[in-house]
């Protein structure tokens, strides 16, 4: 008997329509520290670890960011996350879609390269509380995206075989770090991502969004 599939969901693009709230807020503690950059470039930098993403942001700029001013870098934009979270609202299919597996007796967890401040102003669009679901932030693990440690957390959580895990999101560095730990991906469309990148980062599936994937949910959940 198979053992039955377990979920782990990225929340940013994935669970919830916030990715161009984070560029925005993103871009603007970017110009507070004079360092240029296009919004596009920063998209293509969404759901990266932060040490990442600060190296990327060096070599694209020319600035050298010191480990100061990354924090400082941090910090505005999770000011300015937090002024644009009415603007953040759940992918369509999401609720029902967590709703679904939840109904089935299926696990499933949130891994989310966002810290648990941002983690909750997503988790209050899906009309989630930190403290009642199974959740791995970047808080809890020492490497972020594409490292595997995210995902090789919330399957531990879980108490379920990371190679029977499914692995959701909306970004290249989720699909990377799912096939680095050996778990399946599945990627989403809702993350401004195409099929082509999304599959060439090791995707078995792609769907549109939450929706798309509640309506195909049997092509990738095995049962026992």
């Amino acid at each position: 008997m198979r053992p039955e599939t377990s979920f782990i969901f990225d929340l940013d693009g994935t669970l919830t329509d916030s990715v161009y709230q984070n560029v925005a807020a993103w871009k603007q503690a970017l110009d507070s520290e004079n360092i240029p950059l296009a919004m596009w470039r920063i998209h293509r930098k969404i759901g990266m670890s932060g040490g990442l993403m600060l190296k990327t942001l060096t070599r694209e700029t020319g600035v050298i960011i010191s480990e100061a001013q990354g924090k400082v870098l941090s910090e505005k934009h999770a000011a300015a996350y937090d002024a644009l979270k009415h603007q953040i609202t759940a992918l369509p299919g999401a609720v029902e879609l967590l709703d679904t597996l939840t109904e089935e007796n299926r696990q499933w967890c949130i891994a989310t390269s966002g810290g648990s401040s941002t983690a909750r102003i997503n988790l209050a669009a899906l009309g989630l509380d930190i403290n009642d679901i199974n959740i791995i932030t970047r808080d809890d693990v020492k490497y972020g995206k594409p490292d595997p440690d995210l995902f090789l957390a919330a399957a531990q959580k879980l108490k379920a075989p990371i190679d029977q895990c499914v692995v959701v999101g909306d970004a290249i560095w989720d699909m990377l770090a799912a096939r680095r730990c050996k778990a399946t991906g599945v990627g989403l469309l809702s993350g401004g991502y195409d099929i082509g990148e999304l599959e060439r980062a090791g995707a078995l599936r792609v769907y549109e969004d939450p929706h798309d994937l509640l309506q195909h949910l049997d092509e990738i959940a095995t049962r026992p």
